[in-house]
């Protein structure tokens, strides 16, 4: 599915980084923390503006903003603040980072990063984790998965995608009958074949590929997935489905999964929202309406609250 992506946070017009500057020292200088300030500032400015921010405010006065920040902030309001003066890329080395240290890996947050990215998108990533970890992220995923949804990330972070936008169509029908072959028409299977394609195709040929397979099978590519694969490896394959398709979906149904039932899985929710504002949060907000009745704004500010409640509800720019 083509789209115009609608970002909901656009760089400030008239951006004047000694008034920022000045008012976030002040925000946090002395006794008290003026959150209101660091809110009104941060989240409506883009990331590109809030690190001039960072390099003006320690030019300026010689300490560390994110330092700064982290001292007068607290819990899940720091969380969306200090994901916010990081720079994309290296939030979600972060999160990926996360994701696999200590006991038991966080497959949802790898799946949601990795299969979610174009292969310009994934060299930047790579390139990005060794420099902030000494350590491959091939290396450490490998070490923290296995079988064949192990094979698929390690394909997909390898970048063996093709450039986007190519697309063959004689090519998707031979594809598809591969697909086909791979699992429906025999007993058991063939993952290889399943994973070889979802990762090297590009966004634009997956979308050929799967129209072709509904036209040969009568079913679509997410009924014989659900029917062959579990686990980790179905979510992952899912997960391309759905980008290919519907980025904003994908994203939409993940805000809605964090915030069901009892408790909410806010480091999902400051992700998402962050990492998607400069993108097409206002797709997904478009998408999450239409799926769900209610605005991501209202789900959000009853999920929520204080500061906290506050910056996510500046970033969605309102109802």
């Amino acid at each position: 599915m083509d789209y115009n992506p609608m970002p909901t946070v656009l760089p400030a017009e008239n951006f004047d980084i000694e008034t920022d500057v000045g008012a976030l020292r002040a925000a946090m200088k002395g006794f008290g923390t003026d959150e209101k300030a660091i809110i009104d500032i941060l989240t409506a400015r883009s990331n590109g503006q809030r690190q001039k921010i960072k390099e003006h405010f320690l030019r300026e006065y010689g300490r560390d903003l994110i330092d700064d920040l982290k001292s007068e902030l607290e819990g899940r309001f720091e969380g969306v603040i200090i994901a916010l003066m990081l720079r994309p890329v290296e939030y979600l080395c972060k999160q990926l980072h996360k994701a696999m240290e200590g006991a038991g890996t966080n497959e949802s947050t790898l799946v949601e990063i990795l299969c979610t990215k174009s292969n310009e998108e994934m060299a930047h990533i790579v390139s990005c984790y060794e420099n902030m970890y000494d350590r491959p992220l091939v290396e450490h995923m490998c070490s923290e998965t296995s079988g064949h949804f192990r094979r698929l990330l390690t394909l997909i972070v390898t970048g063996v995608r093709d450039p986007a936008g190519t697309v063959d169509a004689e090519k998707a029908k031979e594809l598809a009958q591969a697909l086909y072959n791979a699992g429906e028409a025999k007993l058991g299977t063939d993952e290889e074949v399943f994973n070889r394609i979802l990762a090297h195709s590009s966004f634009a040929q997956l979308r050929l590929i799967f129209e072709e397979y509904k036209q040969l099978s009568g079913q679509t590519i997410e009924q014989a997935i659900k029917h062959e694969m579990s686990g980790e490896l179905h979510d992952a394959m899912m997960a391309i489905v759905e980008c290919v398709q519907s980025p904003p979906t994908f994203f939409a149904t993940r805000l809605f999964k964090a915030m069901d039932g009892m408790g909410t899985d806010d480091t999902t929710l400051i992700r998402i929202i962050v990492s998607r504002s400069e993108i097409d949060l206002g797709n997904i907000k478009q998408e999450f309406e239409r799926l769900y009745d209610r605005t991501l704004y209202s789900a959000v500010k009853s999920e929520t609250s204080g500061d906290y409640k506050r910056a996510l509800c500046a970033l969605l720019g309102g109802c």
